[in-house]
């Protein structure tokens, strides 16, 4: 009889010790701790013919949207196929090959199958639902683990975070109170959890709860921060509800401490960088030579071609560090990315190369274009990923461009609408000031 995993799935060419580095390096996976490809790598080494090990280092190889580690796992899936596998396991190949094609789109619905035929696979549905967050998808971040949750009970290994996923989902649906109800009841199980307070971080941006923010992240840290692959981005949150304070000094703290002081490489820490120097831009900030050192890690990766929303975060990096050409040229090779036939060219299509060609408009001073390239995105920016909060981006810019276009009304429309989800923000009541004394 082979062995299965803690939740019971069957297993292929596993030992009891490859086995037990495998759910560990789960359980890593699922709060962000730790390393959880040098552990995995110890369970590969331990039972070479280990499906879901080799599956599970593809996964994570992947699911940071670049494209270096890619080759890595084609590799990877070349292993997987030279083994006898069981359904299951096919499955999880199948939906490898998809991430590897840049078939994210399919790479979901071969996920959710999994789901369909075995709720308790928690690879399956980690890397479904960070499939949902990079796709924009904010009905299935919520559903597809509502589609599973009532399968499971709290005393299964990886139970918290579950309720962690479904709380993002539910965040991102705007059902703030269940989203915050569900992540506490994740760290309580677990308190490592970092997708769980992220969550919570999101309820109270989209909330306007900036105080109320800044407190639990810096009141949790020992439990976001420590070891942790997803700390740069509660970092950055955390930076975000000091801005909305108007506590601009913090924020470049943060940046130049635990966002940024260690030039991590890793695209997804870029980005937040990235957004969080344009953010600081829009009002003005002196921001050094902060720029320049984040444009020169973008700057190779300007023909990845992976993933529009990295792209425009990249043409954010060269435009700040006034490297207009090097911009031009990733918009450039995004219109060539846009003609094509994948799911980043409908993305570059839809949203992230009008984008692009507004930041590089807004940089030009050519304020009247910039508001004409994004008015049409805010509703249906999602479709080139991300969260709400990292798409605000979209709103900020616009609201800043028309102020500086001397549009007033749009200014005040926009300012109007913004206080009305977060009431106490000092950035929108100056905006509507604004506004008022430019039209009086």
């Amino acid at each position: 009889m082979g062995f299965r995993d803690h939740r019971g799935a069957p297993l292929t060419g596993a030992d009891a010790n490859a086995v037990a580095l495998y759910e560990t390096a789960v359980c890593q996976f699922n709060c962000y701790v730790g390393d959880p490809v040098a552990t995995v790598d110890s369970a590969i080494a331990q039972s070479p013919d280990f499906a879901m090990a080799i599956a599970l280092k593809a996964y994570l190889l992947l699911s940071g949207m670049e494209r270096a580690p890619g080759a890595q796992a084609a590799d990877l899936l070349a292993r997987l196929h030279d083994l006898k596998l069981n359904d299951r396991e096919r499955r999880h190949a199948a939906a490898i090959a998809c991430l590897i094609d840049g078939a994210f789109n399919r790479a979901s619905e071969r996920l959710d199958d999994i789901l369909i035929e075995d709720p308790h696979d928690i690879v399956a549905l980690q890397m479904g639902h960070l499939l949902d967050f990079y796709r924009g998808d904010s009905r299935n971040l919520r559903d597809r683990v509502a589609r599973v949750l009532a399968e499971w009970s709290p005393q299964m290994p990886g139970y918290h975070a579950l309720l962690g996923m479904h709380a993002f989902g539910l965040e991102e649906t705007g059902d703030y109170a269940r989203a915050e109800e569900s992540a506490h009841r994740a760290i309580q199980l677990n308190t490592r959890d970092g997708w769980a307070y992220h969550a919570i971080a999101h309820v109270m941006e989209m909330m306007g709860r900036y105080e109320d923010g800044a407190a639990f992240l810096r009141g949790n840290e020992a439990g976001w921060a420590p070891e942790s692959f997803f700390q740069v981005h509660n970092w950055w949150h955390l930076a975000l509800f000091h801005l909305e304070a108007d506590q601009t000094a913090e924020v470049l703290k943060l940046y130049d401490g635990p966002i940024r002081g260690g030039e991590s490489a890793t695209v997804l820490d870029m980005v937040d960088a990235s957004a969080l120097l344009w953010r600081l831009k829009l009002r003005g900030a002196d921001l050094g030579k902060r720029w320049e050192a984040i444009a020169d890690r973008w700057q190779p990766l300007i023909e990845d071609k992976l993933y529009a929303f990295n792209d425009c975060h990249g043409v954010m990096a060269l435009l700040g560090a006034g490297r207009m050409a090097e911009a031009e040229r990733s918009v450039s090779i995004m219109t060539e990315t846009a003609r094509k036939q994948s799911d980043n060219a409908l993305m570059s299509r839809d949203v992230g190369l009008p984008l692009a060609r507004a930041l590089l408009a807004f940089e030009q001073g050519k304020y009247a274009a910039t508001i004409d390239l994004l008015r049409p995105l805010r509703n249906i920016a999602q479709r080139f990923g991300g969260s709400h909060a990292q798409r605000d981006l979209i709103d900020l810019t616009l609201l800043e461009a028309a102020d500086r276009g001397g549009e007033t009304g749009l200014v005040r429309a926009l300012a109007n609408e913004r206080l009305a989800l977060k009431p106490k923000s000092p950035l929108a009541r100056r905006y509507r000031e604004r506004g008022t004394k430019q039209a009086a």
